[in-house]
């Protein structure tokens, strides 16, 4: 598809060509501050100018715009003030993220960037979230996304592209294919003729442009944002030459030389210049004048952001900055409708308090929407969503197809855009799809740049039911080490409904592991009023003065029930410690009960090895040493894989050894 032309009048086409030539003259600056060491790396997007800028100057100002390596044009035609965007490029305390981030891994909310990660096409289903919520708010924007020829083989490409094709979203994917991934050339990249062909398995328009010719960037740009916002996401593959390395110590050895003496006939400034000459009439002089009142219109921001101190390091600033501060939140209103479980004699089950608080959380909320595979009419595979769409329409209760990465990516963006998403994992085992998602978008996202980010994921977890080592596992360790999500594993029904109502209010990206085995075998209190309590808060479940089982999630249960026993048979006064958190850990109730007791032992699901108890033995040999009556002792699951036959993983579980653990420890 051609994008038809634009007629420009003599001052706007000048307009274009000062905004075409800002960015060359940064880089050229930036090069011989490279060459003096004050910066200590570039990626150039010299050659690649007409794509970034063209876009900025079609897309319009409310528009959210994905930037990658080369697109300081759209920093530069956004009129981001380039003091701290040179503070940012040469790391120093004024930069946008205070040198916590390089170079473009930043974005701005005020000016409706949002910046890339090194995942390359990470940031495209977060465009997608951000057109989804245009769309809900029935906004006039769109969303726009850049990537390059390389990262189009990468699996948040395809499933962002069918996201997108799939909801009709106003979102614009645009492809810079400069010829090489890093130094893979295309031909060793895919087969097709052209990338933009790709569209025709999405069902979505595509255009093939000149991205080195800016009136047909603007022109193309323009043409898709109209389609987009009709319901019909573009793919535009603009081709174009990068000029320079892929970033500058990788240099162009790889490169053949008649390519770089190619494309330098094809320079978009060159071609601009002589449109300008030729149809507008302007001459060469002018061109020379306006690159010197640029150079020097940059001079004192360079200086200024070079004397800029470097950020100075304050331990504490630095924590803080992981976690946007949730220690109040709001407490529920009671439902507007009876939930499932409120006529049972048998009492209110795990699975009706999880679905009772998402039931009252949408009631109260317009903003928050619940994505997953089969959660509309279906209802999910445990039915927690069962009539939903009835209740709350499916543009709040969205099936998406089988993305995990592009779901919690578009979660992301509509977090960004002021919404609540919950995205519910079919079962936790599939959230390893979705991992880069969670541990290098979410969990970093704030720390670096962003606002809040108020993502909830669902997880249900845990063996027991003879579902085998694909849908039984116990991944909530896996998270722990990555700061900046928070992890809550409920453990009764009271705390299904506390911790998920917390989770969907607080600030910061959050998992719930909800175990499986609990769903419909456990029964307790229905809460009309639900209280917020800060996720990071552990709980004595049962209160003892012999020794201390520290644990969560079916761990609870599984001492609780050794508890009573001992209790009965030996007399012996069991304290139960909940975490009911794993990210954050309260560590002052782990000391509190091994201080009180002076026995511990560490109870999980999950296999020894790199589990959740692991950090929480190092932290009461760190700070409880002096205490203990006997070592610490940890009972977990074996080191294998969840078998399925039920008699196997009964073998299998912590709790078939717990016996055997508790009265080692205690006759030590």
């Amino acid at each position: 598809m051609k994008a038809p032309k634009i007629n420009f009048s003599s001052e706007e086409v000048l307009s274009v060509y000062k905004s075409l030539v800002l960015p060359r003259i940064i880089e050229e600056r930036m090069l011989i501050l490279l060459r003096q060491n004050k910066i200590s790396k570039w990626f150039s997007g010299m050659g690649q100018e007409a794509i970034a800028v063209g876009t900025a100057l079609a897309a319009h100002s409310e528009d959210h715009i994905m930037t990658m390596h080369r697109n300081l044009g759209v920093f530069t035609t956004r009129k981001v003030p380039l003091y701290n965007l040179f503070c940012q490029l040469f790391g120093r305390r004024d930069g946008f993220t205070r040198g916590r981030e390089r170079s473009f891994h930043f974005g701005l909310t005020e000016y409706r960037i949002v910046g890339m990660i090194s995942h390359l096409a990470a940031m495209i289903p977060v465009a997608d979230g951000l057109a989804l919520g245009a769309k809900l708010k029935k906004e006039n924007r769109v969303a726009i996304a850049f990537t390059g020829d390389g990262a189009t083989s990468e699996g948040d490409f395809h499933e962002a592209l069918n996201l997108a094709a799939v909801w009709k979203l106003p979102m614009i994917c645009i492809i810079e294919n400069n010829g090489y991934g890093l130094s893979t050339p295309v031909s060793e990249q895919y087969a097709c003729e052209s990338l933009a062909d790709r569209a025709i398995g999405y069902g979505m328009e595509s255009m093939v442009i000149d991205g080195n010719n800016i009136m047909e960037v603007i022109s193309a740009v323009k043409k898709a944002r109209e389609m987009a916002l009709e319901g019909k996401p573009v793919l535009i593959e603009a081709k174009t030459f990068r000029m320079r390395g892929h970033e500058e110590a990788s240099g162009t050895a790889y490169i053949p030389d008649e390519l770089f003496q190619e494309w330098a006939t094809k320079d978009p400034i060159l071609r601009f210049e002589s449109l300008l000459v030729d149809e507008y009439g302007f001459s060469r002089d002018t061109f020379k004048t306006i690159k010197e009142e640029l150079k020097d219109s940059i001079k004192d921001d360079i200086q200024k952001a070079l004397d800029c101190p470097l950020p100075d390091f304050d331990e504490q600033r630095e924590l803080n900055a992981v976690y946007v501060d949730a220690k109040t939140g709001p407490t529920s209103p009671p439902a507007k409708e009876n939930t499932p479980g409120d006529q049972l004699t048998k009492g209110f089950r795990y699975v009706d308090g999880i679905r009772h608080v998402l039931q009252v959380a949408m009631e109260a909320d317009p903003s928050t929407l619940i994505m997953g595979q089969d959660i509309a009419e279906y209802g999910g595979v445990f039915k927690i969503t069962e009539k939903f769409t009835e209740m709350f329409g499916k543009d709040r209760v969205r099936n998406t197809p089988i993305i995990e990465s592009g779901a919690i990516g578009a979660a992301y963006g509509l977090a960004l855009d002021g919404y609540k998403p919950i995205v519910e994992m079919q079962f936790a085992d599939f959230i390893t799809c979705g991992f880069n998602q969670i541990v290098n978008n979410l969990c970093k996202s704030h720390y670096r740049w962003s606002p809040p980010i108020n993502v909830t994921i669902r997880a249900p977890y845990g063996g027991g039911v003879g579902a085998g080592p694909f849908h039984s596992q116990c991944p909530e360790g896996w998270f722990m080490q990555h700061p900046g999500i928070k992890i809550a594993v409920p453990a009764t029904v009271e705390d299904a409904q506390i911790m998920t109502w917390s989770a969907l209010h607080d600030p910061n990206p959050t998992i719930i592991f909800e175990h499986k085995k609990l769903y419909r075998s456990l029964r307790g209190q229905k809460l009309d009023n639900i209280p917020y309590e800060e996720i990071g808060k552990a709980r004595v479940h049962r209160s003892g003065r012999d020794v201390s089982i520290i644990t969560y999630g079916m761990g609870v249960h599984w001492a609780n029930d050794l508890a009573i026993r001992v209790a009965e048979e030996d007399g012996v006064s069991v304290e139960i410690l909940d975490l009911r958190s794993l990210a954050p850990l309260d560590i002052d109730a782990i000391v509190e009960t091994v201080s009180k007791t002076g026995r511990v032992l560490l109870l999980q699901e999950p296999s020894a090895i790199m589990g959740p108890m692991s950090e929480v033995a190092a932290i009461i040999s760190e700070r409880c040493f002096s205490t203990l009556d006997a070592p610490v002792m940890r009972c977990s699951s074996l080191d294998t894989p969840v078998p399925t036959n039920t008699q196997l993983e009964q073998g299998y579980l912590a709790v078939s050894r717990l016996d055997n653990v508790f009265n080692r420890l205690m006759s030590y």
